[in-house]
């Protein structure tokens, strides 16, 4: 295995880069490519689909797993992003698993001066409003009511599953007079006796 092949090379020439170059070069590479996910209303994109696109925009790769570098591309995206008066860019990147900002996300809240946020979906719903206001910021094509706030596709619809799952573990609505599960109409099939939900 050569050197490149273990460390960051630029491809052009097979020349080895420092990670701390590496890490520039791909943040020039994120911040652009970050501005085009942000043009498509509730676009977001993985961690890894990002790593692969500022390899091959940049042309510098490593052979690293992008969990050892992701975030600090990032770290700089936020600092520039801040620094141009930009939303945080670095919401719109998610977990292709999960699709959650993660904890990563926490950074932006400490370079704009604001306190951590406990609880994760406080953060995922940061992470929403702060997607939206990139929307907004960087022209993406809004429904008429400006748009709202959302979760990554991925984690809204495990979040919708969930409360799927918590509304049929629900106890059946029982007529008070007969004692029988009432159907979903929730009217009693016996007395007719009509419950609220």
């Amino acid at each position: 295995m050569t050197e490149q092949q273990r460390g960051y090379w630029r491809v052009s020439d097979d020349s080895t880069v420092s990670a701390a170059q590496a890490h520039i070069v791909w943040t020039r590479a994120a911040y652009p490519a970050l501005v085009e996910v942000a043009r498509r209303y509730h676009g977001v994109i993985t961690y890894a689909d990002l790593a692969e696109a500022v390899q091959e925009a940049s042309g510098v790769r490593t052979r690293i797993n992008q969990r050892h570098w992701i975030g600090k591309v990032l770290s700089l995206v936020i600092l520039e992003a801040h620094r141009r008066g930009d939303p945080p860019l670095t919401a719109l990147v998610v977990h292709a698993v999960d699709g959650k900002v993660g904890p990563g996300y926490q950074e932006v809240l400490a370079v704009a001066g604001q306190p951590p946020l406990a609880e994760e979906m406080d953060r995922e719903q940061h992470a929403a409003a702060a997607r939206l206001a990139c929307y907004r910021h960087f022209g993406a094509d809004l429904p008429a009511d400006g748009g709202t706030p959302a979760l990554a596709p991925r984690l809204r619809a495990s979040v919708e599953r969930k409360a799927a799952a918590v509304a049929e573990a629900r106890p059946p609505a029982i007529c008070p007079n007969c004692f029988l599960q009432l159907p979903a109409t929730r009217v009693c099939d016996s007395c007719g006796e009509t419950i609220a939900p």
